[in-house]
């Protein structure tokens, strides 16, 4: 269908137009709100600044779209297919993205905050800068992601998958990121005050000049991490292996059970 068709349908009232072709369309600021676009198909198509609000592409296929700086609070992907799509400075809040392929997906600077991302693959996608904070990211794949920067506060992580994952700089106060897999993962600058990282993984992690203070870092697996100039201030390390963890210049004043 033409996008300009579609536009006069949409005028006229018309709201259902799941399984719709519109491959590589010019939708530019177009206004869908409330629509149904569920299993259309929008490949390569432009949709750069539209308003989505509240509309359904539930397993829709957006592969190499452009959707950067859309406004999608409210509506659904579930199922849908991101992959490769251009979601940069997206207004994302409140949407559903559960089981969503976003491998390879732009999503710097977009606004997530409180998404649903459950079980989502963003294998090597770019959250570098987003706003994820209060978001359900159980069991998604964010292998290799970008989040440098990202503000995650208040995020739900049990379960993911953060193999290779990029948290440089990353906000992640107060985060519960008990038992989590973190073997290798740069966090260095990050921000990890009161975070919970009991019982997790972080051998040679980088954590230089990382703030955790008053993190939870009870049996946690540190060996080999780098902890330059990190501060600790009264972190809980009980318990916690720290054989061949650098400690230079780190800031361990009240410190729980160090040794």
């Amino acid at each position: 269908m033409q996008a300009k068709y579609l536009l006069q349908l949409y005028e006229m009232g018309d709201r259902c137009f799941s399984g719709i072709d519109l491959r590589g369309a010019d939708l530019r600021g177009a206004n869908f709100i409330g629509v149904d676009f569920s299993g259309a198909d929008f490949t390569g198509a432009d949709l750069n600044h539209a308003f989505l609000m509240g509309s359904n592409f539930s397993e829709a296929c957006l592969h190499r779209a452009n959707l950067s700086f859309v406004k999608f609070s409210n509506g659904r992907f579930n199922r849908a297919d991101l992959s490769k799509a251009n979601l940069k400075g997206a207004f994302l809040v409140r949407a559903s993205l559960n089981f969503t392929n976003l491998t390879g997906a732009n999503l710097s600077h977009a606004n997530l905050r409180t998404a649903s991302l459950q079980k989502a693959n963003l294998t090597g996608a770019d959250l570098g800068g987003s706003n994820l904070r209060g978001a359900d990211l159980r069991q998604a794949n964010l292998s290799w992601g970008n989040l440098r920067g990202a503000r995650l506060s208040g995020a739900i992580f049990h379960g993911a998958n953060l193999l290779g994952i990029n948290l440089q700089e990353a906000y992640i106060n107060g985060v519960d990121l008990s038992l989590a897999d973190l073997n290798g993962v740069n966090l260095s600058a990050a921000k990890l005050c009161g975070s919970n990282l009991a019982g997790a993984n972080l051998q040679n992690a980088i954590l230089s000049a990382a703030r955790m203070d008053g993190a939870n870092l009870a049996q946690t697996d540190l060996t080999g991490a780098d902890l330059t100039a990190a501060s600790l201030y009264r972190a809980n390390l009980s318990e916690a292996n720290l054989t061949r963890t650098n400690l230079d210049q780190a800031y361990l004043q009240d410190v729980i059970s160090v040794a």
